[in-house]
């Protein structure tokens, strides 16, 4: 197990004069798998893609065990991202064979695992002789799964892993993620939008939001502070009353809300109330969707703030800008 590090550092990326990401601050710690969540576009591909050194950043640092790890081949040994293939690109890598793409990877990645590599394959029932523009969406994801997996990566990201997967398949590439992380202690870092299956995954969520990190905590106790309440409009606004709400819903003279409570807070007893807990897809529609309270404050609690501040490119990144 690796003892690196990964930490960004008043992270900024910009694409032109858009600037993407706003001054990121982040520290990934080993043996941990991390979730990154948020809507389309908040920039989950371009943080994976500057935190890789797969594009530069505008301004800030990324430092892997304290080495820089832009064109710095010490630091990116340790690191796999593993990203999402576009299934309507016919050339450049695309136009390789899955042999040869893999082979391609097992040369760039010093640790890589030949053996796990070719049992996936079996596993997966991946057509190896086919070139990568001809393979299926969920095909293709399971290309990217066995270069995170046999990469042996000391912090291996993957974006989107499960897209195009039947359930069958997903269920089959959480349990290898489940087994290789504790085989081993690998830091994974795992961006999806399918988070009700994920979440369980996950020690630590990451939530991002137009280009800011909204919060990062450990899950469990994330969910164990979040709660919906409903109920008649005037005893919810009672109960809730000098608390943070989000994603406020009326019917009628029904009303509910989520809150996300603070070490003290608690929702006030001697009304009639439904509580129901959060989930992290849930969650998320509550911190970042379009009803959410713009004005609604910092919901980072000090023990598991990260500093944020202020984001040149690669166009492969735009898709989500």
């Amino acid at each position: 197990m690796s003892t690196g590090k990964l930490i960004c550092n008043d992270l900024v990326k910009k694409y032109g004069k858009k600037e993407i990401l706003h001054g990121i601050d982040l520290e990934l710690e080993p043996d941990k798998i991390y979730g990154l969540i948020g809507r389309n576009g908040a920039g989950k591909t371009t943080l994976l893609s500057t935190l890789t050194a797969q594009s530069p950043v505008t301004s800030g640092t990324v430092t892997y065990n304290g080495m820089p790890v832009w064109e710095n081949q010490d630091a990116l040994d340790h690191i796999c991202f593993s990203r999402e293939l576009n299934p309507l690109i016919g050339w450049g890598a695309n136009s390789l064979k899955v042999k040869d793409y893999l082979k391609a990877a097992s040369l760039f990645f010093p640790n890589w695992d030949k053996r796990l590599a070719e049992r996936l394959i079996k596993d997966f029932e991946l057509e190896t002789k086919k070139k990568i523009c001809k393979l299926s969406k969920g095909m293709m994801s399971m290309v990217t799964i066995i270069i995170a997996l046999a990469s042996k990566a000391d912090m291996t990201f993957l974006d989107e892993p499960v897209a195009g997967l039947d359930v069958i398949a997903r269920d089959a590439f959480y349990k290898e993620l489940l087994s290789e992380y504790t085989e081993t202690g690998r830091t994974f870092l795992v961006s999806t939008h399918i988070i009700e299956e994920a979440e369980d995954l996950f020690e630590e969520t990451i939530f991002l939001n137009d280009g800011r990190i909204l919060l990062k905590e450990t899950t469990q106790t994330l969910l164990e502070r979040a709660v919906h309440i409903s109920g008649k409009e005037e005893d919810v606004d009672a109960a809730t009353a000098g608390l943070t709400v989000y994603h406020p819903e009326k019917l009628g003279r029904s009303k509910a809300v989520t809150v996300l409570l603070r070490e003290g807070q608690r929702i006030a007893d001697g009304y009639d109330l439904s509580s129901q807990p959060v989930n992290l897809q849930n969650l998320l529609i509550a911190l970042c969707g379009s009803d959410t309270h713009s004005d609604a404050p910092d919901v980072r609690r000090s023990t598991a703030e990260i500093p944020q501040n202020a984001p040149e490119g690669n166009s492969d990144d735009r898709k989500d800008r």
